[in-house]
């Protein structure tokens, strides 16, 4: 590599570090506990997720479960005066959860998630989707936006975008760095300044794979509510175009779950409900029943395929695979978080955060300790193999 294309590199490697480190440390320090954040929440008795879990699912041929039209009259019972808005599936056991709120387009800290027993119909935990939520409710708000909405999913789209273009230079120059050193050198001897740069190139090349999965699913996530209008406009939409002009379905002319469940189940043979969509929230339209369905094996249960069912009638719109692009969005929340291998992957995903920590702090840490060195001798620091080390700028 020539001396112009490292000088080239390794400015891109600097400034892309620079500008998004700060908020690459405070997802990393917020991300270590939300890998865990089942295990924590079980631990504080925080949410419904805390909920001590009845026994085995639908495995049993006696095991009875409550219709959904009697588990969703339980709710409202509990919640007088509030509309449904989601019904969700645990599909491992007979719990399921069951969201409300003031109205059919009531936005998140309106409404109030309840976990039900399907075969007792006890209401077993509640909590505000946007209330308090225990410490990982805040800490996952942090995580995702800041605060700051759709902005702040945005902006830290913006720094995982960066993030990427960081891991891309540092690899590139990472070959002609240790073209002279044997893998996994530390020159412990050397200056601390170079002890460092060796404790972080070798944790960046380690962790490497790891952080461009996180880096690259967490842009990915950073566009859930972009993803999300793109398919209420496209294939929504096109499913719902007969549709379209009429006006809301009022909460007071639902026809029953059951019935709907059933008219899904004979469109999407072989899968398993994940959750119902009710009219007029982001996953149906103003007068369907959304029906999303997951695969039954560990490849295809975080795909979703869709139901249309109407709300009134019962009868059935469409039913059609999500698209490509939900699909991806999908398949990178369980990878930015280690959510699907249990226990022991969740301790390999703390351990690589715990790596980038490392590497992000030490990286600052050079960053201070080369402000008073040439461009010109760093750049001659990568071309010699690392065997120079940067001099004073005079």
């Amino acid at each position: 590599m020539t001396r112009g294309a490292v000088r080239a590199w390794y400015l891109v490697h600097k400034w892309t570090s620079l500008v998004c480190t700060a908020f690459l440390l405070m997802l990393c320090v917020t991300g270590l506990p939300l890998i865990f954040h089942d295990e924590i929440d079980a631990a504080l008795g925080q949410g419904v997720a805390a909920s001590r879990h009845p026994g085995p699912a639908s495995s049993g041929t006696d095991l009875r479960l409550l219709p959904l039209d009697r588990m969703l009259a339980i709710a409202l019972a509990e919640r007088p005066g509030e509309v449904p808005l989601f019904m969700a599936f645990d599909n491992a056991g007979p719990l399921m959860t069951i969201t409300t709120g003031p109205r059919p387009d009531a936005r998140a800290p309106e409404m109030t998630i309840q976990q039900l027993d399907r075969r007792t119909g006890a209401v077993i935990g509640h909590e505000r989707e946007g209330g308090s939520g225990g410490i990982t409710a805040f800490l996952l708000q942090l995580h995702t936006d800041m605060f700051l909405g759709l902005k702040g999913e945005l902006f830290l789209g913006g720094m995982g975008l960066l993030f990427v273009l960081a891991l891309v230079s540092g690899t590139i120059l990472y070959a002609p760095f240790m073209r002279k050193l044997d893998f996994g050198t530390l020159r412990v001897s050397r200056s601390r300044r170079v002890k460092w740069l060796d404790y972080h190139n070798l944790l960046g090349i380690v962790a490497l794979a790891w952080m461009a999965v996180v880096g690259s699913t967490g842009i990915i996530n950073a566009l859930v509510t972009p993803i999300t209008r793109t398919w209420q406009r496209g294939e929504l939409a096109e499913m719902t175009r007969a549709y379209a002009g009429r006006p809301a379905l009022p909460p007071a002319r639902y026809g029953s779950i059951d019935r709907a469940m059933a008219r899904a189940r004979e469109a999407i043979p072989g899968m398993n409900p994940r959750f119902i969509g009710f009219p007029g929230g982001a996953f149906s339209s103003r007068h369907h029943y959304g029906v999303f369905f997951e695969g039954n094996t560990p490849l295809t249960e975080r795909l979703l395929t869709t139901a249309l069912i109407d709300a009134e009638t019962g009868a059935l719109t469409d039913a059609r695979p999500m698209p490509w692009y939900f699909k991806a969005l999908s398949l990178s929340r369980p990878l930015h978080f280690g959510d699907y291998g249990g226990l022991p992957l969740k301790i390999l995903w703390a351990l690589l955060d715990l790596f980038t920590i490392v590497v992000l702090g030490s990286g600052l840490y050079l960053w201070v300790a080369r402000r008073r060195t040439t461009l010109r001798s760093r750049v001659a620091e990568v071309t010699s193999g690392g065997l120079l080390e940067p001099v004073p700028a005079e």
